[in-house]
């Protein structure tokens, strides 16, 4: 595999000097023949680094030309394919730096990358007349883009929300290439037959693809010290561990006013909001807080006394 740099050779700058195409019969099995179709086109991979831009472009296109002519599965099919990914994985690396600002470690993401090089490495001909960089970075964006996609979503998200943010994200996809920015909202709505609150609606279902942990600090400056994420929430509920215990739950539920049981459904079975029990219940959100830290407290109180 390709370990070793490559620059090109003061040789092939000589006015008039011109690297010499190398054969479609020319075995590249292993370092030595790579090290020699790389001097036919001018290139030296003497000293140890990477291999730059303009050579690595040079030596792909020889190599995919023996690609074509190996028989897969062999010996030599390998070595070539797996060259030309080393060759190009600063695609993938630069496909991948435009999503740094997600959750999920940058190793991930150049590993999903790096399929989306290998897809586009099977895929490409010569005869498309294109650079290979141009064929493949649509493909290994198209992968990444995938990945975080088909992730599975954190919280429950509808169905309905769940296929709306695929079909956005795919709109969202193209019309970038179309327009050179990304659209707005109110473009995606027009392009997709949708009203502008439809949109915003499912461009904020993707949130639920992504949580942080409670135990994350929220400050520190990427030390790991400060507080976690749940000492800074307030805890209005914090009775709430002993709705978990169903069952010997029920018969205290069963002895409560029927305001406070109403209060329970509405917020744990509808699993609606304070605020919007409250304007269910036309009382304040900071009475329907106080009413469940009371019956909540209650709770607890009479599921310890029971144990």
């Amino acid at each position: 595999m390709l370990t070793t740099v490559s620059r090109r050779s003061t040789a092939a700058h000589v006015e008039g000097a011109r690297p010499t195409e190398p054969t479609p019969a020319s075995s590249v099995s292993g370092p030595a023949d790579l090290a020699r179709l790389a001097a036919d086109l001018g290139i030296d991979l003497a000293e140890p680094a990477r291999v730059c831009p303009a050579d690595a472009r040079e030596l792909s296109k020889a190599l995919f030309g023996r690609l074509r002519a190996t028989e897969e599965g062999t010996a030599e099919y390998s070595y070539v394919r797996g060259t030309l990914i080393e060759l190009n994985m600063a695609l993938v690396k630069f496909a991948a730096g435009r999503f740094v600002h997600r959750k999920e470690p940058v190793e991930d993401i150049i590993q999903v990358g790096t399929i989306g090089l290998i897809k586009a490495i099977d895929r490409f001909d010569l005869g498309h007349e294109v650079e290979f960089s141009t064929f493949a970075m649509p493909t290994i964006s198209g992968e990444i883009k995938r990945f975080f996609r088909d992730t599975g979503w954190m919280v429950h998200v509808p169905r309905r929300l769940q296929e709306l943010r695929l079909t956005l994200a795919k709109a969202s996809d193209a019309m970038e290439q179309l327009l050179d920015r990304v659209p707005t909202a109110a473009e995606l709505a027009t392009h997709l037959d949708l009203t502008e609150a439809e949109v915003l609606e499912g461009l904020t279902a993707s949130q639920a693809q992504s949580t942080t942990s409670l135990d994350a600090p929220v400050t520190g400056h990427g030390t790991g010290e400060g507080p976690t994420l749940a000492e800074r929430l307030a805890v209005e509920e914090g009775a709430f561990e002993t709705v978990l215990c169903l069952h010997a739950l029920k018969p205290l539920i069963a002895a409560l006013p029927e305001r406070d049981r109403t209060l329970l459904t509405l917020r744990f079975g509808t699993e609606l909001t304070q605020a919007q029990i409250g304007r269910e219940l036309g009382i304040s959100q900071m009475h329907v807080s106080r009413l469940l830290t009371r019956i909540l407290g209650g709770l607890r109180v009479a599921l310890l006394a029971e144990s």
